[in-house]
């Protein structure tokens, strides 16, 4: 059950609408029926939508109408948790939009709304927990408005917020719209659309635990849902420790009786394997697997959805992708700020917890996979686990952690970690961490994957950089002199700020001789394209509404993660290990230089001639 935009400004889209015509919904699921898998989803790729291409689950998916057909039973229990069987078809009603049914005919709404389901229209109601949180402010309401502003909503939406706060509907709206912003490449009808959008908007407030509460907000759901197919969607966007109880609530109280239930789950995903274990099982009391959308926002990022196309689609680099030619990897993600008020939180998970474990491993993972079958959300998730389980276990040897110190630069000081009002003084948790890790397989045996997250550093960065290997017998090494670093290819994937990809590359400098230099080739996104990139939030947001489970991480996924670093967590833990002082806006400890150099690499993000340094 897949969304289509209904509209869309993007040229690209309609380019493609261009040359693949809408065929009448009979036809297309015949020929779904009749394609190959393999065929039936590289057809899918062809479907775009106002966010651009969406490769996979799209209505018409033969493997979903096979599994829909052989096993009724389970596809109902993924999709509602407590779905009754479905009524025979009826007619579609002749009634009034007013009414309990609109008289659009069948191909019309499934133009509008992909999951619409027999002679009902569907409806989509979204209810964000944890609504008066700083989270769903800044970008759950604005990606969900940036959504509908590009007309990637379903035509019938709700959007409840659901919080322990006291508020009405018109606080609620107050409180939103002051965060909602139209797109710089983009900006027609920007107030009436605000309207319209925070006219669909309303709230209640309850206890996380109350399913007295979430009867209550059932009452209120059924109310816009009256006489449609009544799909739900819950982000939680609240502390880990009451996820179960609102899982609990939403499937007993509030779940849908005839549509899907489905449930978005923000990180951190438990501490350790023990605790994430637990938060399954938890989970999983009230909902499966297939319900579950634990999100990671940096999946959803534009050049991490980029990277799986730049290496299967370009031959020029999936040769290269491999322990033969590449050199080495680095994963780096930087902040230029502290935790400044907000240590309390961070202190009890650490920089390891909070980035290395999820955002950077799981970008490792889809570097390093090998080709999927296909591109089904399945397939991909299943090379994923793949490299993770191959990951030889974490030695203490290779991991440095860093904690920023005080520092005075240009007359301003700026704050220790521990000088944070909200972490105890005494505190050893890692704001900065490096480690060597690698995968124990044929394709990458050898090949050093560093990684580096840190707070209070010298630049704000998010960047995959690949090292490619000298050039055997390279002729013109003596224009190098002694550093044949410099003579070393490299392909830089910026994933922020400023996104781009460049590739370093030797060239001789105009004129005569014989002089070299190390030239990019850079393809900068905002240079080459007007539409402004959305954000990770929108993305994933869709994918949940249409059921894509690509961008979301699987439990097995989440339990290799945290098999791989919850040892040497535990030895940093016991052994009480005080971690390497740096100074606040610094590039991080000296330790991390000594890691890389251990095996022979320098930081790209460090060298003279990066562009943000």
């Amino acid at each position: 059950m897949a969304l289509s935009c209904s509209k869309c400004p993007s040229s690209s889209r309609l380019a493609a609408s261009a040359s693949h015509p809408r065929l009448p919904r009979e036809q297309r699921l015949a020929a779904s029926l009749s394609a190959s898998p393999s065929s039936s989803r590289a057809s899918s790729v062809s479907s775009l939508n106002c966010l651009g291409q969406r490769p996979d689950s799209l209505r018409g998916s033969a493997q979903s109408l096979r599994n829909r057909n052989r096993y009724p039973n389970v596809v109902r229990m993924q999709e509602a948790v407590t779905a009754p069987a479905p009524s025979p078809k009826k007619p579609p009603s002749k009634k009034s939009e007013n009414g309990s049914l609109s008289s659009l005919a069948s191909k019309e709404r499934s133009e509008i709304a992909g999951f619409s389901s027999g002679g009902n229209e569907s409806t989509v109601s979204i209810t964000v927990v944890g609504a008066s949180g700083d989270l769903a402010k800044k970008k759950i309401f604005p990606a969900l408005f940036a959504l509908y502003y590009e007309g990637c909503l379903p035509k019938h939406f709700t959007i409840f917020g659901y919080a322990r706060s006291r508020m009405t509907d018109a606080e609620l709206r107050n409180l939103v719209g002051q965060t909602l912003t139209c797109r710089i490449d983009q900006r027609e009808n920007c107030s009436d659309k605000m309207d319209e959008f925070l006219k669909r908007c309303f709230y209640h407030s309850g206890q996380y635990d109350s399913e007295e509460n979430f009867a209550e907000l059932d009452n209120k759901l059924k109310e816009h849902e009256t006489g449609m197919v009544a799909n739900r969607l819950y982000y939680l966007s609240i502390p880990p420790n009451i996820f179960v109880d609102v899982a609990r609530c939403a499937s007993t109280s509030a779940s849908s009786a005839n549509g899907w239930t489905r449930v978005i789950v923000e990180k951190p995903f438990g501490r350790d394997s023990e605790s994430s274990a637990a938060l399954t099982r938890g989970l999983k009391r009230y909902l499966v697997e297939d319900q579950i959308f634990r999100i990671d926002h940096y999946l959803g990022k534009e050049l991490v959805e980029n990277l799986s196309v730049l290496r299967f689609s370009n031959l020029v680099f999936e040769p290269l992708w491999s322990r033969q030619y590449i050199r080495n990897v680095q994963l780096i993600f930087s902040e230029d700020f502290g935790t400044e008020g907000r240590g309390g939180y961070f202190d009890s998970y650490g920089i390891i917890r909070d980035i290395m474990q999820n955002h950077l491993l799981q970008i490792l993972a889809l570097f390093a996979m090998e080709t999927p079958v296909s591109l089904d959300a399945e397939d991909i998730r299943n090379e994923k686990v793949k490299v993770l389980r191959s990951m030889k276990p974490l030695q203490l040897e290779n991991v440095v952690i860093g904690q920023y110190k005080s520092h005075t630069k240009g007359g301003v000081t700026y704050p220790a970690y521990i000088d944070d009002r909200t972490v105890p003084k005494d505190s050893v948790t890692p704001t900065f961490a490096a480690a060597a890790l690698f995968i124990n397989n044929a394709r990458w045996d050898g090949v050093p994957f560093l990684m580096k997250a840190g707070k209070a550093l010298h630049t704000k960065r998010a960047e995959i950089r690949v090292q490619f290997r000298h050039v055997p017998g390279n002729l013109y090494k003596r224009s190098f002199g002694t550093d044949l670093d410099r003579a070393t290819n490299e392909l830089v994937i910026r994933v922020q700020p400023d996104e781009a990809i460049y590739l370093k590359i030797n060239n001789k400098i105009p004129g005569l001789g014989m002089r070299l230099d190390r030239s990019k080739l850079n393809l900068h996104y905002a240079a080459r394209y007007s539409k402004e990139i959305p954000d990770a939030y929108e993305r994933l947001l869709l994918d949940a509404i249409e059921g894509e489970r690509r961008l979301f991480i699987r439990s097995d996924e989440l339990d290799a993660a945290w098999e791989l670093f919850t040892p040497v967590l535990k030895e940093l833990e016991d052994k009480k290990i005080a971690p390497e002082l740096y100074p606040y806006g610094s590039r991080g400890p000296v330790g991390a230089h000594y890691l890389a150099a251990k095996y022979n690499v320098r930081w790209g993000d460090l060298s003279a001639d990066d562009p943000h340094n």
